[in-house]
């Protein structure tokens, strides 16, 4: 019981007229009141950054009655981070949304895409709001495609020899067409998650290499390719 001062203690004693109970929210096709954790379910996504800005976490966490069941930590830009995605792998699934919320995720990125999270999850600013019964646990991994790879766009460029496109969502970029003007047109990429799958299926690396690759653009009509990493 709490303990009251005795201003309150000699206060007349006033009925409570209303009690509506929390606002409901839209969780996995119905409206729910929530008065607890447990309340909680839905799947989404949410990027936190660190303190120095240096590098980024997305974040997908699929909640099912207050418990994470599933988690994809995607890392961008400091080499510390994947070490700590992984460990934070280990640690989310089979806590409450509340414990993740109070849990030091090792890196600073990821326990602000955990804060953000966790504000649009108890706020029914999911991506499974009006999905009846939610998504599945596995859900997550279609954000990574074909060959489990998450999708980075990685592109460089100066004033002075101007633009290199090193990887986009087809995958890792091995060349690029440019056109009499100098300008890029077109580009060949490997994908590289194609690639392992065939290897793995028995291809030989260079049959496999073969099969990954791909063009995007009007790269047959390139005057001139360059590779990118070394041109």
């Amino acid at each position: 019981m709490p303990t009251y001062t005795n201003e309150v203690e000699k206060m007349v004693c006033v009925k409570k007229g209303c009690n509506h109970g929390p606002a409901p929210i839209p969780e996995e096709g119905k409206w729910v009141k929530p008065c607890q954790i447990s309340d909680i379910s839905g799947l989404t996504h949410g990027v936190g950054g660190c303190a120095p800005q240096q590098g980024a976490c997305k974040l997908t966490l699929n909640v099912k009655n207050g418990v994470i069941q599933e988690a994809l930590i995607e890392t961008l830009g400091c080499s510390g981070m994947t070490q700590s995605a992984a460990m934070a792998g280990e640690i989310l699934v089979g806590k409450t949304l509340l414990e993740a919320l109070n849990t030091d995720l090792v890196c600073d990125a990821i326990n602000v895409a955990m804060r953000e999270l966790f504000l649009q999850i108890v706020y029914g600013r999911t991506q499974s709001a009006f999905s009846d019964e939610g998504l599945p646990v596995g859900a997550g991994l279609e954000d990574l495609g074909k060959g489990l790879r998450s999708q980075v766009g990685t592109i460089y460029s100066t004033e002075l020899k101007g633009v290199r496109y090193l990887e986009t969502a087809e995958g890792f970029i091995t060349k690029m067409a440019l056109d009499e003007d100098g300008e890029v047109i077109g580009y060949e990429n490997v994908s590289l998650g194609k690639m392992m799958d065939f290897i793995r299926k028995g291809d030989s690396p260079e049959e496999a290499l073969k099969k990954a690759t791909g063009h995007y653009g009007r790269y047959d009509e390139a005057a001139k390719i360059i590779n990118p990493r070394h041109e």
